[in-house]
């Protein structure tokens, strides 16, 4: 597995420019409360690429919308902080988030399709979003509107200016989106699985774009996915959800080839390798929690011990920058097979 190593020379890489603190986000449905995201922690660095990894549910887009207060009627953010440059962004008035939105973070949406008005043409919407942000004429905001389309690669932007969603491919319009979360010169972006309904070429197309156009303006990326690959491509640090819960974060490097947590032991064995290699059992035990206050991977833990069906595990220190919420952390043994 090829981790992309680079070297971050921006001033102020190491600045806080994210953080976030006990975030806790609930459903309230007709069944009840849904608990789906419980106590994360995150911290996200100015120009870095940062990753957010885990399965289906586990929280991960809940969380990550959060930062701009996006959900349903029924969803709530019931505790936590997220601090933005310093401003914790639960406490900002309607006015005040407004003029964070597209702006200071951008934000690209899974599908493009849904994302994108059926009804207007690219550049009608494009144009609407740049003006919204910049002090400029409509005929300015048109011509920056046609530069943002040749920058992500789209080779005949007037025509495209012209055209409908339903008439551009996924591709193209994964790269309208990205150009529309780039037209404010924002401070971050959350790209949320922004390859997942691509084939493998334009994927790969996408995730150069993107870490292109990160490393040329200095923006955060956050990057939401399931897809190990594509994070071990492209970030440089990454954090693993479970369940609602944070249990590992570190940098890329520690991660795929010092996994701490046994869940994230299990996403790593559970990937295709070639050659046919083992794919390890992690589904050993039948423990329930029904109190939502236990380790969110204990039912299927090989690893869990009695201490774990009494009390969730704080995090552990496993190296600088590595830590893990697991009560055995950093004693459980890892061999890449």
């Amino acid at each position: 597995m090829n981790l992309e190593k680079e070297t971050n020379s921006r001033q102020g890489e190491n600045e806080i420019l994210l953080e976030v603190k006990n975030l806790q986000v609930s459903f309230f449905t007709e069944a009840g409360e849904v608990r789906a995201v419980k106590d994360a922690d995150f911290t996200v660095k100015k120009g870095e690429f940062f990753g957010i990894v885990g399965e289906s549910g586990s929280g991960k887009s809940v969380a990550t919308k959060s930062f701009l207060r996006l959900g349903p009627q029924n969803c709530r953010i019931k505790g936590g902080s997220i601090e933005f440059e310093g401003r914790d962004i639960l406490k900002l008035d309607s006015e005040e988030l407004r003029a964070i939105r597209g702006k200071d973070i951008s934000i690209i949406f899974q599908d493009s399709l849904s994302a994108l008005n059926p009804v207007y043409t690219i550049g009608s919407k494009l144009t609407e979003v740049i003006l919204r942000h910049n002090q400029m004429t409509k005929q300015e905001g048109r011509k920056r509107a046609v530069e943002l389309l040749t920058a992500v690669g789209i080779t005949e932007p007037e025509k495209c200016m012209k055209s409908y969603p339903h008439e551009l491919s996924g591709g193209m319009r994964q790269r309208v989106m990205i150009a529309m979360a780039m037209s404010s010169h924002p401070k971050m972006i959350i790209a949320d699985e922004p390859t997942t309904a691509l084939d493998v070429t334009i994927q790969a197309q996408i995730l150069k774009l993107l870490k292109r156009l990160q490393k040329e303006s200095g923006m955060s990326v956050v990057l939401i996915t399931h897809d190990l690959g594509v994070v071990a491509q492209t970030c440089s640090r990454m954090a693993v959800m479970c369940g609602g819960y944070v249990v590992e974060e570190g940098t890329a490097e520690d991660i795929f080839y010092h996994p701490s947590h046994p869940y994230t032991q299990a996403l790593i064995a559970s990937m295709p390798k070639t050659g046919g290699g083992k794919f390890e059992q992690f589904l050993e035990r039948d423990v329930s929690d029904n109190s939502g206050s236990l380790c969110p991977f204990l039912s299927r833990c090989k690893y869990a011990c009695e201490e774990c069906e009494k009390s969730l595990p704080g995090f552990a220190k496993i190296s600088e920058g590595h830590i893990s919420r697991c009560h055995k952390g950093g004693t459980i043994s890892w061999e890449m097979k």
